[in-house]
């Protein structure tokens, strides 16, 4: 190692450290609270018992939801609190293989057609039956240009769809789509009455194991248990214990605030977080006796992309410099306390079709390199040392602030001048989609757990409206690929494909992909049975259970 480079490691090191536990930055306008005054008021603050209805919790979100329609939530929040409210087709188990679920089976007569067969006995929490025909109409109208969406893309492929039957759905498609199961799986994918209008994410009405009972933005979402849900009477849930029952009602509690939802778990105000607090809260917060962390790896990557419309970022020289400049490794131990793994790819570790690491393009931190690769972009260092300024966009998320922070320090080191705007979700969401933005910080949690991740997050066609390529990435040879593999059942020819499309994204970097952070729900101890799903959805809430006032 040379002498400059140690010491910049040494440098770092003590900026994160600064950051994580001592002052306030002001570079990006936004103020980071030091973590030693963070467990200072939670080792004084008191445990204030709140009084509930039976089996009522309240679970902590960072944000509103944007839309509880999962025809047009594409948030985390949208996904995770409709995947609970409405059902899909199919359900993606632990390998990321799709099962049965509205659908007890499909086949294809040809490369043009699925036909489901439907479960029959489901009912919509107002009581009506679920058919086929409300299957066929949350197609169409994610098709027919009824609805403004973003997963409109996702069924390009479809040209009609028809109840044959009462209990039978046929797709009939324009070309084959091997992707177009996963669009019907859990998280992306909700039936809807037939009917629905576009307002109907307002009063949203599903056939899940949870009923929506109100909202209010930007500050909380009620839901109360479906009594009559299917699947507990076929996936039968083990007998509950004496003093213990399972959820009956939760008020997701929008805490835009990291600190603020600690002190919350803390004084027993809230029950739930999930992947809420930051690693360094987490840490403090397990060592309560009122409280309990369950942690466990997690599919879901955080990212980093860029515009690459932007006059400072088409050359991708200049996006392969950012990365360069960036430490991964060393903020990843910093601020994720080793509860996180590297990603080089958006897919989750060991997915089949995911590429190796050796056969990507590489970018290990490395500042003389990022140096080089601005000069030959033609960014020199100006007497300041500055070679460009860029800004850059995150929510008020405390991790992803944090995180935003670190990576203004590494890269001033290669010259790069990067200031940090960061606001409220829903503003910030916005901007990104809008393609308001040079550079973003994001996750993608449930979708990157299947390939089609790829068309969806780069493909040409998918711009919004249309889809979540916001950096407005466009090559021909990834379109064609992607399309060849859309196009095949063959697993093994499109692995081969997804591969090369990877290797063309390693090389071209529309996007950072850093790293998997672990799944941490921190509760108290009065929920039990808190089983956390690798996609970081929130699953475990049909099956948890709260305690009696006996039992605690």
């Amino acid at each position: 190692m040379r002498p400059e480079t140690a010491w910049m490691r040494v440098t770092l090191r003590q900026t994160i450290a600064t950051l994580m536990t001592m002052k306030l930055s002001r570079q990006c306008g936004t103020y980071f609270y030091a973590s030693i005054a963070v467990v200072a008021c939670l080792l004084i603050a008191g445990c204030t018992r709140r009084v509930e209805t039976p089996g009522s919790v309240v679970m902590i979100i960072e944000s509103s939801p944007n839309n509880l329609d999962l025809r047009v939530g594409t948030d985390a929040q949208s996904e995770r609190l409709g995947g609970q409210i409405f059902d899909a087709l199919v359900k993606k188990d632990e390998h990321y293989e799709l099962r049965p679920w509205l659908a007890t089976s499909w086949e294809q007569p040809d490369s043009l057609t699925w036909v489901f067969h439907l479960r029959d006995g489901v009912r919509f929490h107002d009581g009506r039956s679920l058919e086929a025909e409300d299957v066929a109409y949350t197609v169409r109208s994610l098709i027919d240009g009824s609805l403004v969406t973003a997963k409109g893309g996702s069924f390009a492929s479809v040209d009609h769809v028809e109840a044959r039957d009462r209990l039978t759905v046929v797709a009939h498609l324009k070309r084959p789509d091997a992707e177009l199961l996963f669009n019907m799986s859990d998280g992306l994918f909700g039936v809807v009455p037939r009917g629905a209008a576009k307002d109907f994410g307002l009063h949203p009405i599903g056939s899940g194991p949870f009923k929506f009972v109100s909202a209010v933005q930007d500050k909380e979402v009620i839901v109360e248990r479906n009594h009559n849900y299917w699947a507990d009477q076929i996936d039968l849930l083990p007998t509950v214990a004496a003093g213990v029952k399972r959820i009956e009602r939760i008020r997701f509690q929008v805490v835009p605030d990291a600190i603020t939802s600690a002190l919350e778990l803390q004084k027993g105000s809230a029950d739930l977080a999930s992947n809420v607090v930051t690693l360094d809260m987490v840490h403090t917060l397990e060592s309560r006796p009122n409280l309990r962390v369950e942690s466990g790896p997690g599919s879901p990557v955080i990212y980093v992309t860029f515009n690459v419309t932007d006059a400072l970022l088409r050359d991708r020289r200049v996006r392969q410099a950012v990365a360069c400049a960036i430490d991964r490794q060393e903020i990843m131990d910093a601020i994720w306390r080793g509860q996180a793994r590297l990603a080089n790819t958006l897919m989750p570790a060991g997915h089949w079709a995911a590429a190796a690491n050796d056969a990507m393009a590489q970018y290990p931190h490395d500042v003389a390199r990022a140096q080089r690769l601005l000069d030959e972009a033609g960014f020199p260092a100006g007497n300041d040392g500055v070679r460009l300024r860029l800004t850059m966009k995150t929510s008020t998320d405390e991790t992803t602030r944090l995180m935003a922070a670190v990576l203004q320090q590494q890269l001033r080191t290669a010259g790069i001048a990067l200031e940090i705007r960061s606001a409220e979700f829903g503003t910030f969401y916005a901007d990104v989609t809008k393609g308001a933005f040079q550079i973003y910080a994001l996750r993608w949690i449930g979708s990157n757990e299947d390939p089609d991740i790829f068309r969806y997050a780069y493909g040409s066609g998918s711009y919004p409206p249309k889809g979540g390529n916001r950096g407005r990435y466009s090559n021909a040879q990834v379109d064609a690929l992607l399309t060849e593999a859309a196009a095949t059942s063959d697993r093994a020819m499109r692995t081969k494909d997804y591969v090369e499309v990877q290797q063309i994204l390693a090389g071209d970097l529309p996007s950072i992909p850093m790293w998997y952070p672990n799944n941490e729900v921190v509760h108290t101890r009065r929920i039990l049975n808190v089983r956390p799903r690798p996609s970081g959805n929130f699953d475990f809430l049909r099956e948890a259970e709260v305690a009696g006032e006996a039992a605690q």
